[in-house]
């Protein structure tokens, strides 16, 4: 029975090391993210969008909600955010036809087709006139 308490006793030290280790993890995360926020936070008063007492409650606010432990989904979330979601446009592709797969000369050879008939009905339309 010796083997068992054991095995009990280094599943409980390993435990307590694991929650020791993610601790630290969690506290050098924040301290890297309050870094950040407060670089965010001066470069907006450099600019003039804050004034320094807005950046200090700034700051605070922001690492209070990363503190706050997350909600979980759908269910406790019925609220809209407070502004829309950013969206973020990685590439601009205007309008895809099917003059995109013709080679140069294919489009150039259309395009000139596309003239000399408009000449002709001009030319017709002025007969006809």
């Amino acid at each position: 029975m010796a083997g068992f308490g054991d095995i009990v006793q280094k599943a409980f030290y390993l435990g307590v090391g694991l929650a020791s280790y993610a601790g630290e993890k969690a506290g050098g995360k924040l301290a890297e993210l309050r870094s950040q926020v407060q670089k965010l936070a001066d470069e907006m008063v450099a600019k003039g969008e804050m004034t320094a007492d807005e950046a200090r409650r700034f700051v605070e606010d922001m690492m209070k909600q990363a503190q706050q432990p997350p909600t979980s989904g759908a269910a406790t979330d019925k609220t809209p955010p407070a502004e829309p979601r950013r969206i973020e446009i990685l590439e601009e592709d205007e309008e895809l036809t099917y003059k995109e797969e013709l080679t140069e000369d294919e489009d150039v050879d259309g395009l000139r087709a596309q003239v000399l008939e408009l000449q002709e009905e001009l030319k017709r339309l002025q007969r006809d006139g």
